[in-house]
């Protein structure tokens, strides 16, 4: 039975003036939903085989499509992300876009806009490009993901939920936007970001700790782990429910056949060594493409590797855009992959994946950023970290605070002393290797570091070759003796300037204060359900 809030959200929906024409006159351009979810990883959708996390929108949109299983996000924390999507870089090639909460270069032009020159309507609901600050063009801010509409909100399920009514809004666009032009539409859904409701997954999805069959091998098992999985399962269904609601405005419209809809996430979960890492929970993605009217053979699952990078080509092919003044980058659209008849690998050239990270939240000296740059090809995932005397999730001092806060993360800092169960804490907080090698066809949970074994050596070389020699051809600043512009970029936002020398001049009386609760955020201990 759905809950009060779904059953809000469909009826403002379907109550909507369909007044506008259902189909363009003089433009057969597709339309293209983009629709984005906020720190959810691939593996718990049920396109990809899991059984405790129900999707059944994006299931059938991947049924009545393509369902990608490698494709990437190129840095996996939310603004960065997004960057590679609208500007079709990989980070390292868009300046301060690589950081997170940075100012948006001035001279960085996006897809969109592209779009909107070519004759679209672009607009958006929830959350666009954040956080940081677009800058300004003419005077006014910088709309990098189009026009908002954010006027309609409704009564959450949980307080962890966002008041944003996602459908409403989408339902006030179609019914302002101009019926003879085509339109693209950026939908950011704000879950499953945290904080969550604890315990909500239990009391309002229905769910037992013990429905969980995949627990990554880096969290300790226990009750509040699992619960708090539960929790972010349950902001996955209610993204998905927006995505049925979406499904139901597009087909009581009769635009549905003509649209291209885009299903994805910014990146990973937003748990220890996931979110904001280079692992597979931190950068692998789901991605599921339906097009009624371009897409051949519908069902298909493609084994290509693909990455965020390829969006933005493939929204100027789809779109017959043209645009001299967009910065070229190494993304390649995915339309041939819409017009192939086959499964599986489509593309030979589609053969690897490039990943890396620079500065994301504060709590490292002078708020350093952690540098990575990696590489997946045939299973094989080779990380270099350029500043392994860096703690990756930041400094004790500051409550690790490039580490989003949870239980799962009070959990685990529990355990640094514990020697039976401090292999957990060693995984997401201690200092790495320089170089990290895994094999995710035996271990997709990244906690076998091979960058030592023999066995693997010439492998590891080759992939070592093939990662510099390309971000060398990117003119990549880390390869090129200039990684620490990253780290002189500022802040856009005021909690981030000089954090660390207040930190150390003991400005703050508790870490958690700045960092939100992150190391002892509530007393889970009383939770008995």
């Amino acid at each position: 039975m759905k809950n009060k809030a779904v059953l809000i959200i469909t009826c403002v929906a379907l109550s909507g003036n369909f007044a506008k024409a259902s189909t363009k006159k003089g433009d057969d351009r597709p339309n293209i939903l983009f629709i984005i979810a906020d720190d959810a990883s691939f593996q718990h959708f049920g396109a990809y085989g899991c059984k405790w996390v129900r999707t059944p929108a994006f299931d059938r949109v991947s049924r009545e499509g393509l369902l990608f299983n490698k494709c990437y996000t190129s840095n996996a924390k939310s603004t960065p992300s997004r960057s590679s999507i609208l500007t079709g870089l990989y980070s390292w090639e868009s300046g301060a876009a690589a950081n997170h909460n940075p100012y948006f270069p001035e001279d960085l032009k996006v897809v969109t806009e592209s779009l909107a020159e070519n004759g679209y309507n672009v607009a958006f609901t929830g959350k666009g490009w954040a956080p940081g600050n677009p800058g300004e063009k003419n005077n006014e801010k910088r709309l990098l993901t189009g026009k908002p509409y954010q006027k309609r909100k409704l009564i959450p399920p949980s307080t962890g939920i966002h008041t944003t009514d996602y459908v409403g809004n989408f339902s006030d666009f179609l019914d302002e936007v101009e019926s003879d032009k085509p339109w693209f539409f950026w939908f950011g859904c704000y879950e499953p970001h945290r904080a969550y409701e604890f315990g909500s997954g239990n009391r309002l999805g229905g769910k037992n700790i013990t429905d969980i069959d995949n627990l990554p091998l880096f969290f300790p098992d226990n009750q509040i782990v699992r619960t708090d999985m539960l929790d972010y399962a349950y902001e996955i269904e209610y993204f998905d429910k927006q995505i049925e609601g979406y499904l139901m405005e597009l087909e009581k419209r009769s635009l549905l056949d003509n649209t291209i809809i885009i299903i994805t996430s910014d990146n990973g979960m937003p748990f220890p060594r996931c979110k904001g890492n280079n692992y597979e929970y931190s950068n692998h993605m789901p991605l599921a493409i339906m097009w009624k009217n371009g897409i051949v053979n519908s069902g298909r699952k493609i084994d290509d590797y693909v990455n965020f990078v390829d969006f933005a080509p493939t929204f100027m092919e789809v779109s017959k855009s043209k645009d001299m003044k967009l910065k070229p980058g190494k993304g390649r659209s995915l339309c041939d992959i819409f017009y192939s008849k086959k499964s599986g690998i489509i593309n030979n050239y589609r053969n690897f994946t490039i990943l890396g990270r620079e500065r994301h939240d504060y709590g490292r000296p002078q708020n350093q950023g952690y540098p990575i740059r990696a590489i997946i090809q045939n299973d094989l995932l080779y990380i270099i970290n350029f500043k392994p005397q860096l703690l990756p999730a930041g400094n004790p001092e500051t409550g690790y605070a490039d580490c989003d806060g949870s239980p799962t993360k009070t959990e685990i800092l529990t355990m640094q002393m514990d020697k039976t169960n401090s292999w957990y804490y060693k995984l997401s907080f201690e200092l790495r290797n320089r170089e990290e090698l895994y094999d995710l066809s035996i271990d997709p949970d990244c906690v076998i570091n091979l960058s030592e074994n023999q066995k693997y050596k010439k492998a590891k070389e080759e992939l070592k070759i093939l990662l510099l020699s390309e971000l060398e051809n990117q003119n990549d600043p880390r390869v090129l003796n200039d990684g620490d512009i990253f780290d002189k970029y500022p802040y856009s936002e005021p909690v981030g300037v000089n954090f660390w020398e207040k930190v150390t001049q003991k400005e703050i009386s508790e870490p958690w204060e700045i960092t939100k609760g992150w190391l002892n955020p509530t007393d889970y201990s009383t939770y008995t359900k």
